[in-house]
């Protein structure tokens, strides 16, 4: 039946990526073009809807002088006023970027990762409910809308041992002073130390912010492509191969899923997860329009003082998520069907998910612009298809909900001043009324940078996901229903400069927890358990000496189904310091990093996903690894040799069981930050 998967599979091959691919690159050529024939130049002036002055270039009074000017570059976060700058430093250039602090992939770089400081699933809607490639994937919520009077690119190339590499690159520029766009695109390939565990991702993202000349209309678009394939190994057969003669090239170690009839390199289970997105946000604001100008009179600027707004946000998603076996072993599948399979035949499971999204809302402003006020209402519609698909037979689910939300914030734009937020989101139609989240926090930025401190509270009560409640392929099919889950969170967290410290407390309070039993089946715990969380970070610092540790401890409810580890850590001792007469900074010394002995939990190819056990007993060494970063200009590189532990006779380490990861290793790595 391979055949007819593959052909399937042909079928519904993704030509839009190609699509998507194709429009982002002619936006980005049509974007440079028509910024090179502008005969204004760029400002580089913060514009905001809310207080930031508008600088304009149509007045040779403002920009005479414009291109001597050094560049200005900084983005601001989808929902937030406050300016943040691309991140130059070289203090942790050398970690892996989607493992810091407590990310654990399965021991090959893009392979599914669980977080070891426990973080519940956060759904207020409708899901599919795949999250193990979260961490590679770029989120539309967290997408930065930039602001740069110059064009503005940073390229990035990681290499590592058995060749796997990141390779990056981002682009932004301000089309006109008022409009910029940004595009970003990630590859991330990795073929594993161990026997078939190919990892092959490619992301890319496309953002765009413009506002009006006279402020009132403002408009935020974004597209997000990701696509993340994996092969699965299925784990290695036993941990005593790790220490066994003659297995030092991991690559012999027999795995779960070999079969050499297959392929020798390549795996016949694996997984594929694709989603696109498109959000788009745009709104038009009331108020009063001041001039101000500069000391010297040679420069004005305009600020809109908003009073009321109304806005929309519409955002249009699809996502993917497929298994296929073409070579599939009875003896694979025991947990769950009974099937005798002949040659030719497989195992073919496909689910995704398409929803859009329309909310509107009116907004209001109180007080004067640096300690202002901003509260809002809305209501909101969405329709969600789900849909399961495995060869002989589909299965599709569609939802329609409505919702309201509502908050109010105030954001600290400087020193001694408060902060404080409220947001809440019900949906009171479709198959998840009922459904809610509510999230506050209050806080104060203390004068003379002495710091901050806040308190933060979130309460929610949500559906299972799609995926939880069924599963199937053409040999076997499973359904579920459960209960509501309800999530209740204390955070209190402070951070002061002045010692170099930070220290956070989480308290969760978890009922219904849903989640994958030590039987691989879907389950849910009813009763109600506690999770405790502290997590401290202090820098020491002595002449050119830093020693940056962070520390984590976790205290679980008895029985509560869930896989922690007690204590965790993080240390790195580094010299830093400038050379020939500050041309070239550099940062070198020792990571660290260990956890207390725990039960981890187990990771499911088949449902993609981590569940928990209790009977394999986890010990590991601390690993360790020696740097060498630096930085000349807008270059910054970093040479690393990675699990020096093993140099010492430690056994690998291990992710989670049947999953150890990498041997001793060099890695290495740049990225440039390029200014036209």
């Amino acid at each position: 039946m391979s055949q007819s998967v593959q052909t399937f599979c042909d079928k519904r091959k993704a030509t839009i990526e190609k699509q998507l691919l194709l429009t982002m690159l002619l936006f980005i050529i049509y974007a440079n073009v028509s910024a090179q024939q502008m005969t204004t130049p760029m400002t580089g002036t913060p514009v905001t809807l809310q207080n930031a002055p508008h600088k304009d270039t149509t007045n040779k009074t403002n920009n005479n002088q414009w291109r001597d000017e050094p560049a200005r570059i900084y983005f601001r976060k989808g929902n937030s006023d406050l300016k943040d700058y691309p991140d130059s430093s070289i203090h942790f250039f050398h970690r892996r970027p989607f493992s810091q602090p407590w990310m654990r992939n399965l021991g090959n770089l893009g392979s599914p990762a669980i977080n070891l400081f426990f973080t519940p699933e956060s759904r207020v809607a409708p899901t599919l409910g795949y999250h193990t490639f979260d961490v590679y994937r770029f989120q539309v919520d967290s997408m930065c809308y930039y602001n740069t009077t110059r064009p503005f690119s940073i390229f990035t190339y990681h290499l590592g041992s058995h060749a796997e590499q990141i390779a990056e690159i981002f682009h932004t520029q301000n089309i006109s002073p008022r409009w910029n766009f940004a595009a970003n695109y990630r590859k991330i390939n990795a073929p594993g130390y161990y026997n078939i565990q190919r990892t092959n991702h490619d992301l890319a993202n496309l953002t765009t912010n413009y506002i009006s000349k006279n402020q009132h209309y403002a408009l935020k678009l974004a597209l997000v492509y990701n696509k993340l394939q994996n092969d699965e190994n299925g784990g290695i057969i036993t941990d005593s191969f790790l220490t066994t003669p003659g297995f030092g090239d991991k690559r012999t170690i027999p795995v779960a899923f070999q079969n050499t009839a297959y392929s020798t390199r390549r795996s016949s289970v694996t997984t594929l997860q694709r989603d696109f997105t498109l959000f788009l946000n745009h709104s038009y604001t009331l108020g009063r329009t001041d001039t101000i100008y500069n000391e010297d009179s040679t420069q004005f600027f305009k600020v809109l003082k908003p009073r009321f707004r109304i806005e929309h946000t519409f955002r249009l998603s699809t996502e993917k998520y497929q298994f296929k076996d073409l070579a599939p072993d009875s003896l694979r599948y025991a947990y769950f069907f009974q099937q005798n399979f002949q040659s030719g035949d497989s195992v073919f499971s496909r689910q995704t998910w398409f929803y859009f999204d329309n909310g509107l809302s009116l907004q209001g402003f109180a007080g004067s612009d640096q300690n202002g006020i901003q509260f809002f209402a809305g209501i909101g519609n969405r329709f969600d298809r789900f849909r399961t698909e495995y060869i002989t037979g589909s299965q599709r689910q569609d939802e329609i909900s409505n919702y309201i939300f509502g908050g109010l914030k105030k954001e600290a734009k400087e020193a001694g001043q408060w902060l404080y937020s409220a947001n809440a989101k019900l949906f009171f139609t479709g198959t998840v009324a009922g459904d809610f989240n509510f999230n506050a926090k209050v806080g104060k930025e203390f004068n003379n940078g002495r710091g901050n401190v806040q308190v933060g509270f979130q309460q929610s009560l949500n559906t299972a996901p799609y995926s939880y409640t069924l599963y199937a392929n053409q040999y076997f099919k499973q359904t579920q229903t459960f209960s509501k889950e309800s999530q209740t969170r204390f955070q209190l967290s402070t951070f002061i400069p002045t010692l170099n410290a930070s220290a956070t407390l989480n308290n969760y309070v978890i009922a219904n927890y849903i989640f994958i039993n030590s039987n691989l089946q879907f389950d849910q715990y009813a009763p109600a358990f506690n999770l405790t969380q502290i997590s401290a970070k202090k820098i020491f610092a002595w002449k050119h000496w830093i020693l940056d540790n962070e520390l984590a401890f976790q205290q679980k409810t008895t029985n509560a189904p869930i896989n922690v580890p007690t204590f965790m850590g993080r240390h790195q001792l580094s010299l830093e310091t400038r050379l020939f007469g500050n041309a070239l900074k550099i940062a070198t010394g020792l990571d660290f990093r260990w956890h207390s002995a725990y039960q981890p939990a187990g990771y499911e190819p088949f449902f993609n996903r981590f569940y928990f056990q209790n009977t394999y007993n986890l010990t590991n060494a601390p690993e360790v690894g020696l740097f060498f970063n630096f930085k000349v200009k807008s270059f910054r590189a970093f040479l690393m040799g990675d699990q020096l532990q093993k140099i010492f006779g430690a056994r690998n380490i291990i992710a989670a069981p049947g999953y150890p990861i990498q041997d001793a290793m060099l890695r290495m790595g740049f990225s440039w930050n390029l200014v036209n």
